[in-house]
This record gives structure tokens, sequence and C-alpha cells, in this order.
């Protein structure tokens, strides 16, 4: 695909963010284990998403990616998938009826084990220890042992990512997320609560347009579509030896994919020009993200999109915006200009969770969730102003009934995040607070489409 790549060409580049293994045989053991491994997802699969993307980038369709901050062992449970998966399709039904477009869904899942740090280590009560990179690289208890990274956790994190892509298949595709079950999926603590009422009302709707369409013959059995969707995984191409060892050629194509995901982002930490994640990345065939955080320039943004996606083609490449609101009015509507006037083709996506990250008094990291809103609106506001298409939000969450993220409905106060603050790293929305801003962007995408029709109206008749 690619002139002088190959999936360990990354190793001739500076690479940041790595792990240090005190085994090096046993983690090069590992690695040629992990390439004996059948694939996690597959080369056609990741070529749909990248289809549906290019759908979006022409503005045809809404991005929904979501999901947990970074798994862990500990909290792997049939349950917690199944709640996660439940929410992501409410808030995708929510979505449909505001853009009255189709929505892709790409889950932070089954895979996002491994996080960046700003530094190597942690120091506590004078004891100064390897810093915790997730689970797939080492343990979170503060002791020499759990923080020495160990390569079997690589295999552990394979075996975690194949089990939870088996039941995303099962429930995506075996009937859980047929259209007529949408009462169903409202989990009990959001069921009595303000954003479980507008749920069930949007649900009793449905009903009566899934009953019209019965009886002009559409149905479950008779249109698959109603009884089955469409579940993607994406996760931060962050350990690169286990992506590397996860990289295959596709038999239909020759092309190289990385079959961990159907989707890998670049970090804003990791999006360096010359360095290794962008080198291995640009060889993969796979949808790519690029985190896009405030320091990023125009002229810079442009050589990365053009290195990442050379051929710009539509759905290859989504940027991912992480500012905050401060700065997001300031930097953003000059890298939409320079983008829009080079005429690349990109999917633009709001991340308004990690630029809005605070410590609180009593020692827990979380987010105000009317920062996340506030950025949120920005974002679709500078996309109107400059008359590009908002693609998508980006966002943590997770199905269990977390208190992580302070306000929402259920105003969530910083002396309540001791309750149950479950997270191995940042803050997630609960279902609660997911529900909330899927309906607030209903409503913003309703409110853009009313605006184009009067624009075309207007139009039609001067």
């Amino acid at each position: 695909m690619c002139a002088a790549w190959s999936p360990k060409s990354w190793r001739e580049k500076t690479v940041i963010q790595v792990p240090n293994y005190p085994d090096p045989e046993k983690l090069g053991a590992t690695e040629q284990q992990l390439r004996n491994y059948p694939p996690l997802v597959f080369a056609g699969e990741a070529r749909r998403l990248r289809k549906s993307l290019a759908d979006v980038c022409e503005g045809q369709a809404f991005l929904l990616q979501g999901g947990d901050c970074a798994e862990s062992f500990a909290e792997f449970h049939a349950n917690n998938i199944r709640d996660t998966f439940r929410v992501l399709l409410q808030m995708s039904v929510v979505l449909t009826f505001g853009a009255a477009v189709p929505v892709v869904k790409v889950g932070r899942l089954a895979g996002q084990f491994a996080k960046p740090r700003s530094a190597d280590t942690e120091t506590i009560d004078g004891v100064t220890l390897p810093a915790y990179r997730g689970d797939m690289i080492n343990g979170m208890e503060f002791t020499t042992e759990a923080r020495t990274p160990d390569p079997d956790r690589l295999v552990q994190a394979y075996n975690q990512s194949a089990a939870t892509l088996n039941l995303l298949r099962a429930f995506a595709q075996g009937g859980y997320a047929d259209l007529h079950q949408v009462h169903l999926w409202n989990l009990d603590f959001v069921a009595d609560s303000p954003q479980g009422s507008r749920y069930k009302d949007l649900a009793g709707r449905l009903d009566e347009t899934l009953a019209f369409m019965a009886a002009c013959g559409l149905t479950s059995e008779t249109t698959p579509t109603i009884r089955e969707t469409d579940l993607f995984t994406c996760h931060e191409a962050l350990l690169l030896n286990y992506e590397e060892s996860m990289t295959r050629v596709d038999s239909t194509t020759g092309d190289w994919y990385d079959t961990s995901a159907h989707m890998l982002w670049i970090g804003d930490r990791t999006r360096q020009l010359d360095g290794a994640h962008v080198e291995f990345l640009r060889g993969v065939g796979n949808p790519l993200a690029v985190k896009v955080g405030p320091t990023m320039e125009a002229e810079e943004l442009l050589r990365l999109v053009d290195k990442l996606n050379p051929a710009n083609e539509p759905g290859r490449l989504t940027l991912i915006i992480r500012m905050g609101p401060d700065k997001l009015r300031a930097v953003l509507p000059g890298l939409i200009r320079t983008i829009r006037r080079n005429r690349r083709n990109v999917v633009w996506v709001s991340d308004p969770m990690h630029a809005n990250t605070v410590m609180t008094a009593n020692g827990y990291k979380t987010r105000h969730f009317d920062r996340i809103l506030e950025e949120v609106r920005m974002f679709f506001e500078v996309h109107e102003e400059e008359g590009t298409y908002a693609g998508g939000v980006h966002f943590e969450m997770t199905g269990q009934d977390v208190t992580e993220c302070v306000g929402g409905a259920h105003a969530i106060t910083e002396a309540n995040l001791g309750v149950r603050y479950n997270t191995h790293c940042d803050p997630r929305l609960n279902a609660n607070q997911a529900l909330e801003l899927a309906f607030l962007l209903a409503e913003i995408l309703k409110e853009g489409r009313t605006r184009d029709r009067e624009r075309r109206r207007i139009v039609a008749t001067s």
C-alpha cells in the first residue's frame, strides 16, 4: 500500500509512550505467539466501516463513537458488555430520530486496554514506581509486582477482546438489536429518570412507526435491517508491538490490515509526523482517526492528513477534536478552513471529554457535564458557521450506574463521586448522562435540518 512500509518499519522511528519490559526475550516470544492467533476482526468488516464513514464524510450519516475509557480485566463481565451495548443502541435510536440519517456505531470496546501517561513514573509516600498504563501492560495496584510490565497481559487482553467481540456480534445479529425491543433496552436505573421518560415516549412513537411498516409488509422477518445492526470496534493504537502482531495481509486484496479492531486512532500525544505511531498506521487499510488538540497548527494538520490519507479517500480518516470550549472557538475554525481550502476529505468528530478533566478538592478526577455539553454545542456552531458538516461525537461512557462525572439531570455533585467511582482511568458518563447528551444532539441535528430546508427553499424561490 505504501512505499518503504512494513508492519515493523515503525521500529526504525522514535517511539514514545512505550513501557519498559524487563524481559525482552519473553516479550518477543509473546509477540510471536500473537502472530499465530486468529484475527479479531476481518478486512471486509473494516472496509464496510470505511464505506459507512465515507457517507459520514459526505454528510449522509452520523458517527456515534463511545465506550470505556480503559477496559479492565477486573470488570470483564457479560452484563457490563451488554449494558454498554444497550446504551449505544438507545443513543443511536435517539440520534436517528434527530438526524434523520443512518448512525454509524463504533464502540471503544474489545481492545481499549492501553492508556498514554503524562509521566513514566508515579510517586506515593516517597515510593516511585512505573505509571499504570492499562491492564494489557501492568496492574493498577501500587506495588512493584503489579506495576512491572508483563507480556502475559497481552495474551489476556487478546482473549478478553475475542470474548467481547463474540458477545457483541451475538447481540448485534441475534435479535437483541431488533427495533421492536426498544422498550427492553431501558436500564432499571434509567427507567425512572427524566431521560428514561423521554426515551419511553420516543420508543412509543417508534412502535407506531413499526406497526405502520408492518402493515406495509416490512417486518423483522422480511427486513433484516429492523432486526440486526452493525457495531464496529475501535481503540487507540498505542502499544505498537501488539498492533504489529495483529497485522495480517488480506487474502482478497493483498493489503495489510490491523485485525485488532475495525478502526484505530492516534492520540494527541503520539501524532508526530516522523514518529512511530504515524509510521505504523499509515500502512494499514483500516479506517484511521487522529485526536486533535489545541496545539495543532493548520499546516501541521494538513501534512498529517496527507501522510495518513495520501489518496484523499472519503472515509479513510477521521479528525477527533479535543480542545475544551475555551480553546475550540479560537483554534478549530482555522483548521477547518485549511482542510476545506485544500479539498481534503475528512470526517470531523467532537471529543468533548478529554479537555474537560479536573481534579476535585477531595482527590477525584472528574468532568463537569455542563462543560461537556458546552463543547459539543460550540463544535456544531463552528461547523455551521464554516459551512462544513459536524460528523459525529466521541465520548467515554459506560452502561453501569457510576458517579464519575459531575452534573446531568440527576445532578451528581462532587460529594457524590465516591458513591460509585469505578473507573480505572478517566471518568465516564453513566447511562443517564449519555442519553441526555444524545437528546441534546438530536435537538441540534434537527435544528440544523430545519435551517438547511429553509436555505434550500430560499435558493429555490430566489
